[in-house]
């Protein structure tokens, strides 16, 4: 089930005028929500694209290291390891 959320924003001058031609007859979008939501979604997007680069640039960084760096490690070690780091 998905919630809702209800935003007040406050614009003034040219922040105004930009959501105004872009909203209406003129403008992309039918109203402010559509708008305000079709940000959002860009942003959201724009952060989940950073962070897989992000993480596919340490996925390179770790393969592109000698294999003698790598410890070997069995899944009891990995648990262990891992329950001493919470």
């Amino acid at each position: 089930m998905s919630s809702k959320t209800t935003l007040t924003v406050r614009l003034s001058g040219s922040l105004s005028e930009f959501v105004a031609a872009n909203v209406g007859e003129d403008g992309a979008y039918e109203n402010v929500s559509e708008y305000i939501r079709d940000l959002i979604r860009r942003d959201k997007a724009s952060s989940e694209q950073k962070a897989l680069e992000r993480l596919r640039g340490e996925l390179q960084w770790a393969f592109g290291q000698p294999d003698s760096s790598y410890l070997r490690l069995t899944a009891k070690e990995v648990i262990a390891r891992n329950g001493e780091t919470r």
